[in-house]
């Protein structure tokens, strides 16, 4: 039988990012309607996520370093990037990410836990532990479909 880390090698392409309210309430899409994502699972116990809004407008300058402080608050609020290990739980399935480089410079070391779903030929990941954001209790809520 294929172990859940089996089953997760080779790239994901995102299809949707929602927010769910732990509580109830409206569904939210952090990312915009068609957010555009790879997630990639390797062999050797690595994996990268990317994910961004599709509504990012490019900076007035070629070079990143010369943006605004407006553009780099856009390029910040719009993208999201992690990469580390990976381990996988076959009896809760749970993917573990440790994230060894991040965007966000919080989450740099720190490792956490997605509730795996395979169902219909998607990739089901769900954040284990809700997070506040506008306020709100959230659990994240990502479909992948094989690349």
């Amino acid at each position: 039988m294929e172990t859940l880390f089996e089953k997760l090698l080779g790239t994901w392409t995102l299809v949707e990012l929602i927010e769910v309210p732990v509580g109830g309430g409206a569904i939210t899409h952090p990312m915009g309607e068609n957010p555009k994502g790879l997630i990639m699972y390797n062999p050797d116990g690595f994996m990268s996520a990317q994910i961004m809004d599709t509504h990012r407008e490019n900076f007035h300058q070629e070079h990143w370093t010369n943006a605004t402080p407006e553009e780099y608050t856009q390029e910040g609020s719009t993208y999201l990037a992690y990469s580390g290990p990976f381990k996988t739980d076959d009896e809760k399935q749970l993917v573990s990410h440790t994230m060894y480089i991040s965007l966000f410079p919080n989450w740099t070391g720190q490792t956490q836990n997605r509730i795996v779903i395979f169902k219909d030929g998607f990739l089901h990941l769900e954040s284990e532990k809700p997070f506040t954001s506008n306020l709100r209790l959230v659990t994240h809520q990502l479909t992948w479909k094989r690349v």
